[in-house]
């Protein structure tokens, strides 16, 4: 069977509300029942022309409704290869951090087919909650940064968080 590889440049969001809590999607792979769920920060494909902050505010409106954000700094960069809805992914991201006030989540405003296909929900995690949680996160890092970026702390320069070769997302 023929397997499609996509290469593309994406960006995705750490966004934080003023109570202390971080915005996470709950996601499936539509073609493979196998894979167990898992929580992931906001973000997608960066359009042709587009920035990566727009596309990041882009993304919170697509798959949370959230159209009122303060997009910060790219805190992370990573290159991810992974297997998703019956493509191979080879993505190199941007992660910038985001503050809202906005905490209401909304249906999601535009996903496309296997974006809709896999969305499980979003809801706000607190600090603790997902430092404490033994689910799957992408970034897989996110539980040992999240606490940094409550703190105020930004790294300049943005950290690379690539995973290993081993830590593959499958």
């Amino acid at each position: 069977m023929t397997r499609w590889l996509l290469k593309r440049q994406a960006a995705r969001v750490v966004l934080l509300s003023e109570d202390q809590r971080v915005l996470l999607i709950r996601s499936v792979d539509p073609a493979d029942s196998s894979k167990a769920p898992w929580l992931e920060i906001p973000g997608g494909g960066i359009d042709p022309g587009e920035t990566s902050e727009a596309c990041v505010a882009r993304e919170l409106w697509e798959e949370a409704g959230i159209d009122q954000a303060e997009i910060g700094p790219v805190v992370w960069t990573q290159y991810v290869e992974f297997s998703f809805g019956g493509y191979d992914f080879e993505q190199d991201e941007v992660i910038h951090v985001a503050w809202s006030h906005q905490t209401e989540i909304r249906k999601p405003q535009g996903l496309e087919f296997l974006e809709a296909l896999a969305f499980q929900g979003a809801r706000w995690w607190t600090r603790q909650e997902v430092e404490s949680s033994a689910e799957p996160f992408l970034p897989p890092v996110l539980p040992e940064l999240i606490g940094t970026l409550f703190d105020g702390e930004l790294p300049d320069p943005p950290l690379d968080i690539t995973p290993a070769p081993e830590e593959k997302l499958s």
